[in-house]
């Protein structure tokens, strides 16, 4: 999203400038924006598929009532705090569009000017809704509904919206370094992996992590559905019906197949089963790896960005210690280190062939600045999160205890949390 060729006559989206809006920018980012929303709910139905029987509503619920929170967190501060003005290039400042004050249809922000603001806004806000929902494969089947919420209040708040001002606003820090994020590696998916990880150590195991998933077919539903909405998570970020989000349509397209097809291929080569559960993991981690990069990187660099993500965290999950760390849907090695593997590589393969718009290329074309910055940032954003990420449910923890009682994790959390089941 940071880096592309826009014509800044239009001044920023401040009063007094006559927009230029693009009827066909317009129609296109209505229709992303739509298809980032439906990624929640498909998110909802890959993990309830991937949960026991008795927790299935409640897992899918903790993704739907995102949209509900989020929403009119975003609405009245989340917003501001993201992309406000900046404040030393950490944190917007929330003040000026409280309640969305000021973000309007006669306005645009400086990076979309062809849209209006509040469409741009809009668009962001499911950005920041799906986020804390992919945190909740971690702890998965043993979370208080209510502490749940007051978490992901504070992780928007505290996590997501620093993050995002630092990565995607022209005045953040990330940002001034060159970085190149196109659709969320660090303020989704390393930011949610890190969050995953600090959350699974910190309520600890489940009483029985012995159950087969409740429903594959749901596994199934709900990856067509994010691969479907990841259109408009990755092409949508072009802020515009122009030939960048064709270029992230296709390298989304092609790093998700390649991530798949790696994924079953390498269970087979290791002597596990072609499964579909494994495909649908595989099409995501492809999905996260080639976000960061969408918009920077040739077809074939996308392959191999679906491959080498694949193969990583395939690995990964295998070896995972699960008998000591309980991630339940391995959210660190899909998300996290799907998102940390696209942003060395964007870095690796980033062009100006395929965007102009970049001031440094890849290591593979010769240049070093690009990518040992992403290296650099990739530290300090993981850092972040996981400390972040730790306090927070440290803090929550007191107010109102985040782990269910032992006889309720029995019960399962549909009935006990919910009083609903299949």
């Amino acid at each position: 999203m940071s880096c592309l060729i826009v014509d800044f006559s239009f001044g920023k989206s401040v009063s007094g400038v006559t927009p230029k809006f693009d009827t066909g920018d317009t129609a296109w980012m209505i229709v992303a924006s739509a298809l980032v929303l439906l990624m929640t709910p498909g998110l909802g139905f890959f993990y309830g598929g991937m949960v026991g029987k008795k927790n299935v509503i409640s897992t899918m619920l903790q993704s739907y009532v995102a949209m509900v929170v989020v929403t009119i967190l975003w609405v009245v501060i989340g917003y501001g705090l993201s992309f406000g003005d900046s404040i030393g290039g950490i944190i917007g400042n929330p003040l000026k569009n409280l309640f969305f004050n000021q973000v309007g249809t006669s306005s645009f922000w400086e990076l979309a000017p062809t849209i209006p603001l509040l469409l741009f806004a809009l668009f962001q806000a499911k950005f920041a809704i799906i986020t804390p929902a992919l945190v909740t494969g971690a702890f998965a089947e043993r979370i208080r509904f209510w502490s749940y919420l007051l978490f992901i209040v504070l992780f928007v708040l505290l996590v997501y919206a620093p993050l995002t001002h630092m990565a995607w606003h022209p005045n953040g820090l990330f940002f001034k370094l060159g970085i190149l994020d196109f659709a969320g590696g660090i303020a989704v998916h390393m930011s949610a992996g890190w969050a995953a990880l600090a959350g699974a150590l910190f309520l600890g195991k489940r009483k029985d992590v012995s159950h087969n998933p409740a429903r594959v077919t749901y596994v199934l539903l709900g990856t067509g559905l994010l691969w479907f909405g990841w259109f408009g998570f990755n092409a949508g970020s072009a802020f515009g019906a122009n030939g960048l989000a064709v270029q992230a349509l296709s390298t989304t397209t092609v790093g998700a197949a390649a991530a798949a097809m790696t994924w079953g291929f390498f269970d087979k080569i290791n002597s596990r089963k072609f499964s579909a559960l494994g495909l649908c993991i595989g099409a995501v981690v492809g999905l996260v790896a080639i976000t960061p990069a969408a918009g920077f990187v040739s077809i074939p660099h996308a392959i191999f960005i679906g491959m080498v993500s694949s193969i990583i965290s395939n690995i990964l999950v295998a070896k995972f210690p699960k008998g000591k760390i309980d991630d339940a849907l391995d959210v660190f090695s899909c998300h996290g280190v799907g998102g940390m593997v696209g942003m060395l590589l964007t870095g690796v393969f980033a062009s100006k062939e395929i965007n102009p718009a970049i001031e440094h290329q890849g290591l593979i074309f010769g240049e070093y600045r690009l990518f040992l910055s992403h290296v650099f940032v990739l530290v300090v954003v993981s850092v972040f999160s996981f400390v972040m990420s730790y306090v927070l449910f440290y803090v929550v923890n007191l107010i109102s205890p985040l782990r269910v009682s032992e006889e309720r994790e029995m019960l399962g959390l549909d009935l006990s949390q919910h009083g609903e089941y299949l």
